[in-house]
């Protein structure tokens, strides 16, 4: 049960990186830009909970895994701070 909430984790956060990209191609928002990098991150930060978990649980991710998300959430602060203004 658990891997499929990660696996329905993951393609949401890719459906909505997608979502927040096609929002910025229209709009060319900045935050747009930002939030959908970050969603990125986040949905890379998924798949390797996936593969830590489920695909290899006998190797440790996890320094990965909170490595990618705090780029992911630095680059949402860094549209939210600098390039919003």
């Amino acid at each position: 049960m658990a891997e499929t909430v990660y696996l329905i984790c993951a393609i949401t956060s890719i459906v909505c990186a997608g979502m927040l990209f096609g929002a910025y191609r229209k709009n060319r928002g900045p935050l747009l830009f930002w939030s959908s990098l970050c969603f990125v991150g986040l949905a890379v930060n998924n798949i390797l909970l996936v593969v830590d978990l489920v695909l290899l649980p006998q190797i440790d991710l996890s320094l990965w895994r909170s490595g990618v998300a705090l780029v992911a959430m630095v680059m949402l602060l860094y549209g939210l701070i600098w390039k919003s203004m």
